[in-house]
């Protein structure tokens, strides 16, 4: 049996006791408001369909990036750069609100406001954290009774691929500044553009990974987490000798 209590001069507080389930107690600023989800949700337990949104109802967008940052992104390999995707969300008002109370116009807000600051492949990355986000938390960790908003809003659409080669003129500009600042640098960018390999991918090469006879270097683990064999041309073949062994 669902009660109503005026709760102060602008609140009003619904508790639900009903034997076989837990008490539900939430707080309103309307009445109108506090008297539909009674009804509501004493429907649901009169036709066996209620779900506890309990935990959703008192746990912020913010306390959930927390824990989703602790257990999920920490084990990613691209660790540090989803940290600094939740610490924006985490600036962002939206972080404040009880995951319960999170609807897709809330999203499609985030996403519009987002979307005239940054490019649409960033806001697409932070919707996507946010989409796993709610999965993970409806799925594992109790957050019950809820849906995924970000599934009920338009994505930006992907940005046309960009060209990112080097023209003529620029690549002799750029190996000039290499070998003044001196240094291994001037090797690690010409096995670049000899390779076309990531940075990170470049950062990890190790002499076992190289085989100079057969012309091919062995990534073990790229983006994607795939191992990737790089064939080498004689020009990437010969930058690598110019290398101390402490280096790759």
């Amino acid at each position: 049996m669902a009660s109503i209590y005026k709760r102060g001069p602008y609140q009003w507080q619904v508790l639900i006791r009903r034997k076989g389930f837990e008490t539900q107690a939430r707080v309103f600023n309307t009445k109108a408001e506090a008297d539909s989800w009674a009804q509501v949700t004493e429907s649901e337990m009169v036709r066996g369909v209620f779900v506890s949104r309990k935990a959703a109802e008192n746990t912020t967008l913010e306390e959930v990036l927390d824990r989703y940052s602790q257990e999920i992104s920490s084990k990613k390999k691209g660790a540090y750069q989803e940290s600094r995707r939740i610490e924006n969300l985490k600036r962002h008002k939206l972080a404040k609100q009880y995951l319960a109370s999170i609807q897709g116009k809330d999203i499609a807000e985030y996403r519009d406001e987002r979307l005239k600051n940054v490019f649409q492949a960033s806001v697409r990355l932070e919707l996507a954290l946010l989409s796993h986000l709610f999965n993970t938390a409806i799925r594992e960790w109790g957050m019950n009774g809820i849906l995924n908003p970000v599934t009920q809003i338009r994505l930006p659409k992907n940005a046309m691929s960009r060209d990112r080669r080097l023209f003529q003129g620029k690549v002799e500009k750029l190996l000039a500044s290499c070998d003044e600042y001196g240094g291994d640098l001037p090797c690690v960018v010409r096995l670049a553009l000899a390779t076309g390999m990531r940075r990170g991918e470049l950062a990890s090469l190790t002499w076992g990974n190289i085989d100079l006879k057969k012309r091919t270097a062995t990534l073990p683990e790229t983006k994607n987490g795939e191992k990737r064999i790089v064939p080498l041309s004689q020009e990437a073949v010969r930058i690598p000798r110019n290398l101390p062994r402490r280096f790759v």
